[in-house]
């Protein structure tokens, strides 16, 4: 497993004039470093796993699957590998309005079976909710933890109580820039020491809870 989280990507993507797709590559504050995409899907899903506490390594089409199916050898490699406190969990995303095809089924039932038969988890990621995924983005903005006052972020610790909301965790410590006061608690909840309802769009009204 060491070997296999330690490896690069599978392919090399290219860019080209006129592509339908969208590659690029995204600095993830659980690697420390940037991990690839091959689309804008890829990229939601990306945000997704680096925002879960869970999540503590991600690792961008981590292996080439063989296996024998039908008569005939079947070829995949998954779109990434998380590690997770359940376990390893290998994530293939694809729009849902091409899930119903016979091959992309046929592919996934397969894929299933080999990487549940190893005891790892197996994932099939379409399009999440639209206002969730707009505010992990956001907040994806106030990831880089080294750009925050460790004196700033102890002081919010310390002093933001459970359920008042964004606006009040804004003015709680008044000894710093008050910029930098908003930038840390939303880097707080990015971190996942503070949490939101994220299925409602983030506000100055949000209700923020303390983690346990």
């Amino acid at each position: 497993m060491q070997e296999m989280l330690a490896a690069g990507p599978w392919r090399t993507f290219r860019w080209h004039h006129g592509q339908k797709h969208y590659s690029g590559a995204f600095w993830s504050a659980t690697e420390g470093s940037h991990v690839i995409y091959e689309s804008r899907l890829e990229l939601a899903r990306l945000l997704f796993a680096d925002f879960d506490r869970s999540v503590s390594r991600i690792v961008a089409q981590p292996f080439l699957m063989t296996a024998q199916v039908e008569g005939a050898e079947r070829r995949h490699i998954p779109d990434f590998l998380l590690m997770t406190e359940s376990g390893p969990l290998v994530v293939d995303v694809k729009p849902a309005r091409r899930l119903a095809r016979p091959e992309v089924a046929f592919t996934f039932a397969w894929s299933r079976r080999v990487i549940e038969s190893r005891g790892w988890g197996f994932e099939v990621w379409s399009e999440p909710d639209p206002v969730e995924t707009e505010n992990i983005r956001f907040l994806a903005g106030y990831r880089r933890p080294w750009l925050f006052s460790p004196g700033l972020v102890a002081a919010l610790e310390a002093s933001v109580t459970d359920g008042v909301t964004l606006r009040e965790a804004f003015a709680t410590v008044s000894s710093f820039d008050p910029r930098l006061v908003r930038a840390a608690v939303l880097h707080l909840l990015w971190t996942g020491r503070f949490r939101a309802d994220l299925s409602i769009r983030l506000c100055p009204g949000t209700v923020l809870r303390r983690s346990s």
